[in-house]
């Protein structure tokens, strides 16, 4: 049953080009939203599961974000996670949620616009943690983005002090209480499970999810032989100027083609 959709309701489009739903779908028991995206032309796509960041309202998805992967040749699934839009069940953050993108990879598989063998996981800032403990978990994605992406949970607990309240509240304490409950909600510790090739964007001025993010993630994949690239952006943080944000987007979209 996972992944299997239960609804579509058409969603208004800003592309002539693509079709928009709103979806409600099956992940592990739970009826979950999301958004999905299709080329209209006829054709074989990629699958594309984007992974949103923040949590509840903060960092919802954004129609024009998903249009423009769309825009690139995919097929785009991004789920709003349990808990949120309408959907059942509780928001975790880098929890049980993942099993709402593990189930988002499943109903790319069985979209009829999809290669079921070229489905590639994207996230952003929280979706980042979100991608990798995906890319984990599902052994046949094509390739993983994270994009000012989070990769160590103790390391989000320590900088960013105006979560705190939030992490002890969804996951249940602090670090130092429960440090197997960070463990598993940090990929870290778990790459060598890891086979699709990663591709890492951060801004060096990133205050949101910190660089070292980054360098952390890249130096683990390093010392395990696995494939990773890496492209850092001296001058920006968290968001990038519109327009290297537009080439930003098509370079990775070609990345991951060519994977």
């Amino acid at each position: 049953m996972n992944g299997k959709i239960l609804s579509k309701v058409k969603y208004p489009s800003p592309n002539p080009t693509i079709q928009l739903w709103v979806v409600t779908y099956m992940s592990n028991g739970l009826k979950v939203k999301g958004l999905l995206a299709e080329p209209i032309a006829a054709g074989s796509y990629d699958g594309f599961l984007y992974l949103r960041g923040g949590i509840k309202n903060v960092g919802m998805v954004r129609v024009g974000r998903i249009v423009q992967f769309a825009s690139e040749g995919f097929v785009v699934m991004a789920p709003f996670y349990r808990g949120n839009q309408g959907g059942e069940g509780n928001e975790d953050f880098a929890g049980d949620d993942r099993y709402d993108a593990i189930s988002s990879i499943e109903l790319l598989k069985q979209h009829p616009k999809v290669e079921p063998n070229r489905v590639h996981l994207f996230g952003f800032s929280r979706g980042g943690v979100m991608a990798l403990l995906a890319g984990i978990l599902s052994k046949d994605v094509c390739s993983i983005v994270t994009w000012g992406g989070v990769s160590d949970m103790f390391l989000t607990y320590i900088e960013r002090e105006d979560l705190r309240r939030m992490l002890k509240r969804v996951i249940g304490g602090a670090p130092t209480k429960y440090p197997e409950r960070y463990e598993w909600r940090t990929p870290l510790y778990e790459l060598e499970k890891m086979h699709a090739p990663v591709l890492i964007i951060h801004g060096v001025k990133d205050k949101n999810v910190s660089i070292e993010h980054a360098y952390r993630l890249e130096k683990r994949l390093k010392e395990l032989n696995k494939r990773v690239e890496s492209w850092y952006f001296k001058e920006f943080t968290h968001y990038f100027s519109p327009k290297v944000n537009r080439e930003t987007l098509h370079r990775l979209c070609l990345w991951m083609k060519n994977q």
